[in-house]
């Protein structure tokens, strides 16, 4: 029997805004010209998305993370977290349980440098941790 959880759904929606407002800063003005650069792609492929627009894919990807705020939501009231630090805890185990270990295939099938995965990986950790640590606080 599944236990029945607790959800605050106006904390879900602050983590998944806080997660997007990270990641414009993390791949924009913090990291953004070393993510291209670790990508391979061009000043012709970014002109090519900025033309073809983002608004698509700032929506799906804020849909995507919704998702993943609802579902470490249910973490988190599994795990009895009521404390910010309780909350990143609970964040940090499952970055290292689920996030990290799947993230390496991007190095070991796809190519892709470790300073990609190292630069992607950490930002996952980040945000799974201030997720986390609203959810617990805001349960």
């Amino acid at each position: 029997m599944v236990a029945e959880v607790s959800l605050n759904y106006i904390a879900i929606v602050a983590a998944a805004i806080v997660s997007m407002i990270i990641g414009f800063l993390w791949y924009g003005p913090i990291f953004g010209k070393v993510w291209i650069r670790l990508m391979g792609f061009t000043a012709k492929d970014m002109e090519k998305a900025k033309k073809k627009g983002m608004a698509k894919s700032y929506i799906i990807m804020f849909i995507g993370v919704l998702v993943t705020a609802y579902i470490l939501a249910h973490f988190v009231d599994y795990m009895e977290a009521t404390t910010f630090l309780a909350g990143m805890e609970v964040g940090c185990w499952l970055w290292l349980g689920f996030i990290a270990p799947v993230m390496l295939g991007m190095v070991l099938w796809e190519g892709k440098p470790v300073k990609l995965y190292l630069l992607n990986v950490v930002y996952q950790l980040i945000i799974i941790e201030l997720m986390a640590g609203i959810l617990a606080v805001w349960a």
